[in-house]
């Protein structure tokens, strides 16, 4: 079956062969570069110790230094899995989500199109290179020289001009004996509504080709020099070369000096990319002056794991590095992320370079921000901390943003990463409190006599952590109670999967059973036995008959036989909030207890009624399916407020 050759380019762009390999391959971590795509391993052709065998994954292809083997991901699928080529591109084609063309006559017919359409676009390069160097570009010279572009910069970037006039390059193309179909439909002419002859799409503008990975010029983008022009810049329309949202401009040069080492860095468009690459920074690309899509994020990541997005300091440039930071997250893997380098506002990178030069602009890249920095900016930006309702916004916001992510062990990685920033941000963010103040030191160096009463008791520490312990023993059985209602009401995991997913277990039985709950809550369609059937798959019988052993579930009413759906999901519900409340009370309280060496007994007051109220949590369902859990709640509420009602940290106060 003959495929076109279309189809075989774009699945090799699509398929990265490092991933491929890494089925048969165990890489070698001394000699191996994963962020400059270049792996070594054993040969998997034949027997050696060292690993000689080499894959380029920029390029897509590999080669051993010993048995001389070569070739690409089809070869190599080929090779190992002992298939023929059909059915090698069909294994990529299924992985890399593309259909195989069904046989078409036609297919070869299209191939040979494309190609005439490329040797009409080569032609349209030279026609409006010349054009550049007539007296008509007078102004367009002007204009590219005021941008500091030099000769060398025009001819390596093969800028040109297109005559304001409206059959220019059209006379010029049909007179070389192109036929005339072909010039419209690589999109260089366009055919009028009133049935005119056909007019120049690009009149009046400096033309900068754009080229795909190959080299091939595939599209042309045109910046007006006529302030009433109808748009500042035109990019040519989507034709059989050119697809707007799966092309980058630059690719194939900033592709190269990537994998020698360069930075990619993703700015907005054109001139930006041109002022970079003249800089110095070669590995510049940009997305045609659109927001990024899916492909080219796929693409950027083909040739670096960690593209540099430089995009513009004011309101909108932050905008779109939100709306990328939500297109990436759920494409996240291990070896894909990106950075965030923002410019001053209202400066592009011409800019930055003209004002200070190569450095100035280093100094910007330097300072970018990782993904979770540009995430957490972006949650908590404008947000008024000092609360604890905006808190628990942004903690959930986060949240919602790892869960995103569908690399499960990444996702891990990157909420663990989230944590003890978010706490170092709410910490400060919380309101001072009498002991936050900055102390002044007394004459004799000791503390201020204002503070010598406020010293915290012991009785105080030990009284405190003694609840805190208390407190995690109930939200164990919280756990309990909750897992037990999962494995009794499947579909009712699954439909609060999102909201399981974001509680940290304190037993590790109870995180392994959550996790396989999860996994396998959606699967089990609803049926208990089979969702238990699964669990023990997972994690074996011991931490399942742990559970179940368990007395208070005996008397929780939405496990005892013959319970309604209705109380399941009203008592699941409650379950999850309560345990969610009792937890913030315990990281207040934590608080509290490391503060307690220094914080006046008014603000430790505070902090303890705040937990305290936390702790009241939310109302229970109105059938009370938790009663002992609410009880326990109750009793430690109370406890808390003893401590607060008897002031036990006031010097010389006995505890109550």
């Amino acid at each position: 079956m003959a495929l076109p050759p279309g189809f075989l380019d774009e699945l090799r762009g699509r398929t990265s062969l490092a991933r491929v390999a890494a089925r048969k391959l165990t890489w070698d971590a001394r000699k191996t570069n994963a962020a400059k795509g270049d792996y070594w391993a054993a040969c998997p052709f034949h027997q050696e110790k060292t690993a000689s065998f080499h894959v380029d994954d920029r390029k897509g292809f590999y080669y051993c230094f010993g048995c001389h083997a070569k070739g690409d991901a089809i070869g190599f699928v080929k090779e190992t899995e002992n298939v023929g080529f059909m059915e090698a591109v069909a294994i990529l084609a299924r992985e890399a989500g593309m259909a195989i063309p069904a046989p078409d006559p036609a297919a070869q017919a299209r191939a040979d199109r494309r190609a005439t359409l490329s040797d009409v676009m080569e032609e349209a390069v030279r026609f409006f290179r010349l054009q550049l160097k007539t007296g008509a570009a007078r102004a367009a010279r002007d204009y590219l020289t005021g941008r500091g572009l030099t000769d060398a910069a025009l001819t390596r970037f093969e800028i040109g001009f297109a005559p304001d006039a409206r059959q220019a390059l059209w006379q010029h193309l049909t007179a070389k004996g192109i036929a005339p179909d072909s010039v419209v439909e690589a999109g260089l002419a366009a055919r009028p509504d009133d049935g005119g002859p056909p007019y120049d799409r690009f009149r009046g503008r400096i033309q900068f080709p754009i080229r795909d990975a190959r080299g091939r010029t595939i599209a042309f983008g045109g910046r007006a020099l006529s302030e009433t022009a109808r748009a500042k810049y035109l990019n040519s329309p989507e034709t059989p070369l050119f697809d707007k949202g799966r092309t980058l401009y630059h690719h194939g040069p900033a592709r190269e000096a990537a994998g020698k080492g360069a930075s990619l860095i993703v700015a907005e468009g054109y001139m930006d990319v041109i002022a970079l690459v003249e800089a110095g920074f070669t590995g510049a690309v940009a997305p045609l002056g659109t927001a990024i899509t899916e492909a080219q994020l796929d693409l950027l990541w083909r040739i670096a794991p960690e593209p540099i997005v430089a995009l513009d300091g004011d309101t909108a440039g932050r905008r779109a590095a939100h709306r990328l930071v939500d297109l990436a997250l759920p494409r996240l893997e291990p070896g894909r992320s990106l950075r965030f380098a923002l410019l001053p506002a209202g400066q592009d990178p011409d800019d930055v370079i003209r004002a200070g030069g190569p450095t100035a602009m280093q100094q910007v890249l330097d300072r970018s921000e990782t993904l979770v920095q540009t995430l957490i900016n972006r949650e908590t930006e404008g947000r008024d901390l000092r609360h604890a309702e905006a808190r628990a916004e942004v903690n959930a916001a986060l949240r919602g943003a790892a869960q995103k992510i569908t690399h499960r062990d990444l996702r891990d990685q990157f909420w663990s990463e989230i944590k003890p920033v978010l706490a170092q941000i709410f910490d400060a963010a919380r309101p001072a409190r009498a002991g936050n103040r900055r102390r002044q030191r007394a004459p004799d160096g000791g503390l201020p006599r204002r503070f010598e009463a406020a010293a915290p008791a012991a009785a105080t520490k030990r009284s405190t952590i003694a609840l805190a312990a208390r407190d995690e023993d109930i939200e164990r059985l919280r756990e309990a109670t909750i897992l037990a209602l999962c494995l009794a009401w499947p579909d009712l995991a699954d439909a609060a999967a999102e909201r399981l997913e974001a509680l940290d277990c304190i037993a590790p039985d109870h995180a392994a059973l959550l996790a396989a709950i999860l996994r396998h809550a959606a699967p089990a369609a609803g049926d208990a036995e089979k969702l238990g059937a699964a669990v023990v798959r997972d994690c074996g019988t011991r931490p399942l008959e742990n559970l179940r052993a368990l007395g208070h579930l005996r008397v929780v009413p939405a496990l005892l036989p013959g319970a309604d759906r209705a109380l399941a999901r009203r008592t699941l519900d409650h379950e999850i909030s309560g345990l969610v409340a009792r937890r913030g009370a315990r990281h207040e309280i934590d608080h509290a207890i490391e503060d307690a060496d220094h914080i006046a007994g008014e603000g430790l007051t505070l902090r303890l009624r705040e937990a305290a109220a936390t702790l009241h949590g939310p109302a229970a369902p109105t059938a009370d399916p938790a009663a002992e859990a609410e009880a326990e709640r109750a009793t430690l509420s109370a406890g808390l407020q003893a401590l607060i009602d008897g002031e036990v940290w006031v010097k010389g106060k006995p505890a109550k």
